[in-house]
């Protein structure tokens, strides 16, 4: 399954400064494996739904109670009636289901969600994440799923972006903010590459081959990995 306007990793270029944040979608969603039972978060994340490899089957969540959803909706197919947890229209696929609330978070915190994808405002080399408050005047007043989410998925994906609009470093040695999760982030795709997060720290694995592992390294708050063995970052152009 592939949104209109995207395309398959055949013939793709390597990129030369950083990803769009469909483009990390795209990298994101080649790493999921078939069956899998997947939870987007708010944001970011429900891009992924948008560009499954063809052939796959990805069964996605919602934890206000959805299973099967497809890829977003084009301006004629909105119903305000199929929503996710961040509000946002939904298209559903064959054999997809509603439940109650209490049933889905039910699946969370059992333990039957494979995978979940969440955005972030850091993450810790031990694999530490804070995606819910900066503690600003601003701040939602609660943690809300993402907490359930964080520690009741057996896998943690984080998609975003590798620096903040100011510039600092997402990728951090310690989190300065509230953590959503200690140790739960296996992966995380950024703008610019792709860091799992190993016993060791972060290790690069893919980096835009736009900039050098220095730059990469520049741009990140704690020691990197795996200058000698990281690839090249290369997806299609996507829509």
């Amino acid at each position: 399954m592939t949104a209109a306007g995207a395309t398959t990793g055949v013939g793709a270029t390597p990129q030369t400064d950083k990803l769009s944040r469909r483009q990390v979608a795209w990298r994101l969603a080649q790493d999921i494996a078939e069956g899998n039972y997947v939870n987007l978060g708010i944001g970011m994340p429900e891009l992924v739904a948008n560009f499954i490899p063809d052939g796959r089957e990805i069964i996605f969540h919602s934890e206000n109670g959805i299973l099967g959803m497809g890829p977003e909706p084009s301006a004629y197919e909105v119903d305000y009636d199929l929503i996710n947890a961040g509000k946002k229209p939904i298209t559903m696929l064959p054999g997809g289901a509603f439940f109650h609330h209490a049933d889905s978070f039910a699946m969370i915190r059992g333990g039957h969600i494979d995978l979940c994808v969440l955005g972030a405002f850091q993450i810790s080399s031990k694999g530490d994440l804070s995606n819910w408050s900066t503690g600003g005047p601003d701040s939602v007043p609660a943690v809300g799923g993402a907490m359930d989410l964080a520690v009741g998925a057996r896998k943690v994906f984080v998609m975003t972006d590798h620096s903040t609009t100011k510039g600092d470093a997402k990728l951090v040695d310690e989190c300065a903010f509230l953590l959503t999760g200690p140790g739960v982030v296996d992966t995380i795709y950024t703008d610019i590459a792709v860091v799992d997060v190993t016993e060791n720290g972060f290790v690069v694995r893919e980096k835009v081959p736009g900039l050098s592992f220095g730059e990469v390294q520049e741009r990140t708050g704690a020691a990197l990995g795996g200058a000698d063995t990281c690839g090249d970052l290369v997806v299609p152009e996507v829509g």
